[in-house]
């Protein structure tokens, strides 16, 4: 064909198979798809069996390869290769993770793959290569997979239609709530604490003698979660009930510890079980950044003596540090206590997410096992049909043997001649055509007999058990006792229960620190630093090129530093972690989140029980309890809403002074404002134009005083001129009042 020729149109070709749609709704459809796909395929677990697809893969690949607790492990990568071959199509790694996990001692409450090799550690190092690790099923495991032979559960073609595989396993216990689960999907997730199954088995049989069990009732079983790393859990009773209750909520636990007298009034604390889901290596590594950045001024040093069992050492700073105010400190500060989030959210029978409390996840669970009963029962009543079929055709036989040796040995059509002769049908003649002569005994008569008896007695306890949801129920109970049993040994619960003690950690903290008078020095460009003792001359005072002093504040080094800005937020810095007075200090603003256009209303040392008027430059006002202020966070505490312009201390003032732009002054009763913990306020004065342009308090009998740039103080005996009531303009301020409209100057 020339070069120029043009090649010959294809009626299929692609441009007939373009879609015109709006891309918004081709994208909103296929997101949908894959939201979809990984919430029901991937991130949430069925009620039922409490396991994800690719968890419940591995176990029935596993259960397939005859992988039984009494058979020789297998290499994991050989398991692998079968799980990605048959039923899962996708990477080799997440499904060992999936199989690593599940043989995890310190992962699973009760483990479902029974590991030999490095399969990781509470380290958390990770396991060996597939290649390098064994692995068979355990116990717990065959419980979940018993009776999947006998149509206990549907089953559904694989990805590429080769093989099939279960939709759900029979479960023999609860699972779900057992060994927990954590997921995230698209729009949602889960994350269920491991429970110890005993005490879930008994609340399944409170719920079956009593189906209007409620969840604090079935609580008197379930007690909270069984973490497989131990721990004690400090929740509060109630919340833990609310937390069944709606399924959501959260559940507090520490480390377990213990005190080891040294002799000579020392000590060291032991922590021998730790958080669930907590690495061992990283709470280490994270106590040593505590002391080294002394933010853990009680704790002197952590070292790790763990072999097989955890054991952490923690020394004290002193002798003098009581053990449970250490503690205490340490676990506000560290992973020494956590918070695990709960959130019930799982698939129903339907794969239907929601999320459920714990008595509808249990009844979940029992329905389940009750179909997994009758559907065996049904496929084991298919059987004994089949052989009492087979049985009576074959009693026909015995009775009239003669007859039937004549049939077999002469006609041409031995089957289709006993057929007709003696009303059976084509399995009894098969089944009579291939009974061996030496089973013609009379012996094998009586055993046909009996079996025929048994069988005969068999179906009928079968059928009366499908015609009573009475005896279904009874046998589902009688089923949890017996799984209950055989998990007696791994049913020992593991987590504690406690009440946190009440231990005012922070005055322990304080009785540690040496009390010394300081002089706080904070520059205009927010260099900060303390000196010991007090400042007399400020002017011998040095700072960097081109600043100078802004706030000289005279402290203790047991006070907590409050520092409000322009911003209307509180900052709090301990003041005994301040910087030396030696050089320039350290930049204000890398302690705090402060930005670098917001700026300083008032630096000063908390007083408990003190009262302060924070005023905005928009002319609203409250009184502030300082206790409100104190937050020790690096953004700080939001308290007054608008442009903050004044901080005042209360100090047995009855009166307020006000000034506008407009140069108009207000004196008003300070009984007239709020006490607020935060806000905007009430509004102080009426203005045109402007804003608030200054405010002080004062007390009636000592009158109203003023502050010029000069540093003059001048006292106005005629005050009660101005008085009025809040909200009002006020009046031109008197002739001599400071040109800047201010009461004292500013810093």
């Amino acid at each position: 064909m020339p070069l120029d020729t043009p090649p010959p149109s294809d009626p299929t070709g692609p441009s007939d198979r373009i879609i015109d749609e709006p891309i918004g709704e081709a994208l909103s459809r296929r997101y949908l798809a894959y939201a979809l796909s990984v919430i029901t395929d991937r991130a949430l677990p069925d009620v039922r069996d409490g396991l994800k697809p690719v968890q419940r893969r591995v176990l029935y690949a596993m259960r397939e390869m005859r992988l039984n607790p009494e058979a020789a492990a297998r290499k994991c990568a050989k398991v692998v290769g079968e799980v990605m071959g048959s039923y899962h199509p996708h990477g080799d790694q997440a499904i060992y993770d999936t199989l690593v996990r599940m043989a995890q001692h310190f992962a699973q409450r009760y483990q479902l793959v029974d590991g030999q090799g490095n399969f990781g550690n509470i380290d958390g190092d990770n396991a060996a290569a597939m290649r390098y690790t064994e692995a068979k099923l355990t116990t717990a495991a065959m419980l979940l997979l018993d009776g999947i032979d006998e149509d206990a559960v549907d089953f559904k073609p694989t990805y590429d239609g080769s093989d099939d595989e279960p939709v759900v396993l029979p479960a023999g216990f609860p699972n779900l709530l057992a060994n927990g689960s954590t997921g995230i999907a698209v729009g949602m997730a889960t994350s269920i604490p491991p429970h110890n199954a005993g005490e879930l088995i008994d609340a399944c049989l409170m719920l079956l003698d009593d189906p209007e069990s409620s969840v604090e009732a079935l609580m008197t079983h379930v007690q909270g979660p069984d973490f497989p790393t131990g721990g004690v859990i400090v929740e509060p009773r109630a919340n833990l009930i609310d937390v069944y209750s709606t399924g959501r909520g959260g559940v507090r636990v520490r480390a377990r510890w213990e005190k080891e007298d040294l002799g000579k009034g020392m000590y060291q604390i032991v922590v021998t079980e730790i958080p669930y889901q907590v690495k061992k290596a990283d709470l280490v590594e994270q106590l040593a950044e505590l002391i080294d950045n002394k933010k853990a001024p009680l704790l002197g040093d952590v070292r790790d003596e763990s072999a097989e069992d955890v054991r952490l050492v923690l020394e004290p700073k002193s002798r003098n540090v009581e053990a449970d105010v250490l503690m205490e400190s340490l676990f506000k500060l560290s992973d020494l206590e956590t918070r695990f989030s709960v959130n019930l959210n799982v698939l129903d029978a339907r794969g239907t997410p929601g999320v459920m409390n714990l008595k509808q996840a249990l009844r979940a669970f029992l329905d389940h096992r009750r179909e997994v009963l009758v559907r065996r029962a049904r496929h084991r009543l298919a059987k004994i049909e089949a052989r009492l079929h087979i049985l009576d055709g074959l009693m026909i036989a015995y009775l009239n043997l003669d007859e039937v040796i004549r049939i077999v040995r002469y006609e041409d059509e031995p089957k289709a001649r006993l057929i007709e002769t003696f009303s059976l049908t084509e399995i009894q003649a098969d089944a009579i055509l291939n009974t061996r002569l030496r089973q013609l005994a009379r012996l094998e008569e009586m055993e046909i007999r009996r079996e025929h008896a048994e069988l005969s007695e068999e179906r009928d306890g079968i059928q009366a058990m499908l015609a009573s949801d009475k005896l279904q129920w009874k046998l589902v109970g009688q089923g949890l006792k017996d799984t209950k049993a055989q998990l007696a040994d791994l049913n020992v619960r593991r987590s504690a229960f406690a009440e946190a003690p009440t231990i005012d950690t922070e005055a322990a903290l304080e009785a540690m620190i040496v009390r010394e008078p300081i002089t706080i020095i904070l520059s205009e460009r927010g260099w900060i630093r303390a000196a010991k003792g007090r400042v007399d001359d400020p002017s011998e005072l040095k700072f960097k090129e081109g600043d100078k002093l802004q706030f000289l504040v005279p402290a203790e080094t047991t006070d907590k530093l409050l520092i409000f800005a322009n911003d209307g937020r509180f900052f709090t810095l301990a003041c005994n972690n301040l910087p030396g007075a030696r050089g320039h200090g350290e930049p204000l603003r890398l302690m705090i989140d402060l930005d670098d256009k917001v700026g300083l209303i008032d630096v000063f040392p908390h007083r408990p029980g003190r009262r302060r008027v924070l005023a905005s430059k928009e002319g609203y006002g409250f009184i502030l309890p300082e206790e409100e202020a104190i937050a020790f966070r690096r953004a700080g505490k939001q308290v007054l809403n608008g442009t903050a312009l004044v901080s005042l201390p209360l100090d047995g003032d009855d009166r307020m002074a006000v000034i506008g732009d407009n140069g108009k002054l207000l004196i008003f009763e300070t009984a007239e404002l709020p006490e607020m913990p935060r806000g905007k306020g009430v509004k102080l004065q009426a203005y045109r134009e402007g804003g608030l342009r200054d405010a002080a308090v004062f007390r009636s009998e000592e009158g109203m005083t003023t502050v010029d740039a000069s540093g003059r103080t001048r006292q106005w005996p005629d005050w009660r001129e101005w008085v009025g009531r809040r909200t009002a303009a006020g009046k031109l301020a008197p002739k001599g009042f400071p040109a800047s409209k201010r009461f004292r100057p500013r810093p």
